[in-house]
């Protein structure tokens, strides 16, 4: 995954993907590797949104 990754440059590209995923013309090759790198980035925007969750609470505290 790339280093300089930001939330937002994470999420546009999963939409993206999804758009490639969802077409019915996509290969069956071709969507694992789409559908890996969703994953990827799925749980990189997972893991930030927890960061943040995490120092809201704090926070709130």
């Amino acid at each position: 995954m790339k280093s300089n990754l930001t939330f937002d440059k994470a999420f546009n590209e999963l939409k993206k993907l999804v758009d490639q995923i969802e077409d019915d013309k996509i290969q069956i090759d071709t969507l694992t590797e789409k559908v890996e790198e969703a994953n990827e980035l799925i749980n990189f925007c997972e893991t930030k949104l927890r960061t943040i969750e995490t120092a809201t609470n704090k926070l709130r505290k």
